[in-house]
Parts: structure tokens; sequence; C-alpha cells
């Protein structure tokens, strides 16, 4: 089945457009997850959208933290997940993950297929993939 929407991300310099193209796009979906390989580019592209939400804060992924919380320029939170190191669903859950997917609030999750089995129905689920070129392609 064909994602019905892609953005190509030409190069690192293509970032700010693509993130602004994104954001446009996902209408009021707060639950993003990201799906790629390792070094496909989850964190350079969620560093871009908190960027383009106004984020003042640097960036990182919370690998070793599991989340991360920002505040976009009107002060509103997000929250950056890196599941990467979950092994079982229990581990998420006690972090308290439905309190910030039942927030309201913008969740930007890297490595979601560690809790797939734990996401709501409403989640959208991206895609990233490295072409041939190194350029990126967004689907959803």
């Amino acid at each position: 089945m064909k994602s019905v929407n892609e953005i190509i991300i030409r190069d690192v310099n293509d970032l700010d457009r693509a993130a602004g193209e994104f954001l446009d796009r996902i209408g009021d979906n707060r639950l993003i997850a990201f799906y790629a390989p390792m070094g496909a580019g989850k964190t350079t592209f969620t560093t871009a959208l908190c960027h383009a939400l106004g984020v003042k804060d640097a960036v990182c992924s919370p690998t070793f933290t599991i989340v991360n919380e920002y505040l976009d320029g009107n002060g509103e939170p997000i929250y950056h997940f890196d599941f990467y190191r979950i092994t079982k669903p229990s581990e998420a859950m006690d972090i308290g993950l439905y309190d910030y997917l039942d927030s309201g609030s913008l969740c930007l999750m890297e490595w979601p297929e560690n809790i797939e089995e734990l996401l709501p129905e409403e989640t959208l689920k991206v895609s990233i993939k490295v072409n041939d070129d190194l350029s990126r392609t967004l689907s959803w």
C-alpha cells in the first residue's frame, strides 16, 4: 500500500523546509512515531521539528533518559522519546508513558517498534528511508 503523504529531504540544508512542510501537513496529530534504521536521521529530523516550533534548548536524543521535555515558542511542552533501550513494555510504563501520550502535547517518538503494542491507535506512523543518493524520504 502506497503512503498517502511523502516528503523528500534532499540534504541537511533542506531540513528546515521539510520540517515546516511536515508540520503543515500532519494536521492535529500529536503522537508521531518515527520508524527508521540506525543513522537514518530520526533525531536530526526531530531537532528540525523542535526548532521549527520555537524550541530554544538544545535537542538531543534521550537514549538514556528515555524522554526529554522541551518547550515550544508558546511555552507548550514537547516530549521527545527514544525507546531504543526499552526491552519490554513495562519499562515504558514505568516512566508514565500514558501520562505523556494522554497529555495532548506533541510526542515525538524514536524506535517506537520497541513499544508497538502500547501505541494508541491514533499514532501517526512515519517512515524515514535513506535513498541511494543519501536523500531521505519521509512517508506516512
